[in-house]
């Protein structure tokens, strides 16, 4: 018996800012998209608000096509080029598909911002800006985890009782019509090392 009050259950661990603001910028952006073009309805007519969703799908259809094509035959070359025995080289122009994809992606979604965003991410130096800021936040976020030990890891993993106390063990199922640990193919074997 403990003399001290005790939680029966750990505390949970703090929501990242992601998971936090995330649903709350997503409703802000579609709400500040649906003012844009009525703004713009209001401003012209219906038909220019069509006009401009309509050739933001098809802008965006094709951009995402040209890129998709780009990266299978850069895919296709590197493939070829390896079974050849040549060392593959670093083409310039192999980076950016991605980014180009994602472009694309923001033009079909209809809406102004999101029009202005995948045209921005089309520029080729916006994009090399952005592939280099993602490439750094990765290996940062990368080396952040890495210094983490795999006991924290393990030491998540394991089953706590209420009480805090870990509960280590196997399952073992006693079927009918046969000793403790039989299969329906007879005995178990033992276990060797």
């Amino acid at each position: 018996m403990t003399t001290g009050a005790q939680t029966p259950y750990p505390a949970r661990p703090r929501r990242s800012r992601l998971r936090t603001f995330l649903p709350l910028g997503v409703a802000a952006w579609l709400v500040l998209e649906i003012w844009l073009l009525t703004m713009v309805a209001g401003a012209s007519n219906g038909l220019v608000v069509f006009l401009i969703l309509v050739a933001g799908l098809v802008l965006g259809s094709a951009v995402i096509k040209r890129a998709g094509r780009r990266a299978f035959r850069n895919l296709t070359e590197t493939l070829q080029q390896q079974q050849g025995g040549m060392l593959s080289e670093a083409r310039p122009n192999s980076e950016g598909s991605g980014l180009t994809m994602l472009g694309g992606l923001l033009l079909i979604i209809p809406g102004v911002i999101s029009d202005a965003v995948g045209l921005l991410l089309l520029v080729p130096p916006v994009q090399k800006a952005v592939s280099r800021h993602a490439e750094r936040t990765f290996e940062r976020k990368l080396r952040e985890t890495a210094r983490g030990s795999l006991g924290d890891v393990f030491q998540q993993a394991r089953m706590r009782r209420p009480d805090g106390k870990v509960v280590q063990g196997e399952v073992v199922r006693d079927e009918p019509g046969g000793a403790p640990g039989d299969t329906p193919q007879g005995p178990r074997p033992p276990l060797t090392r």
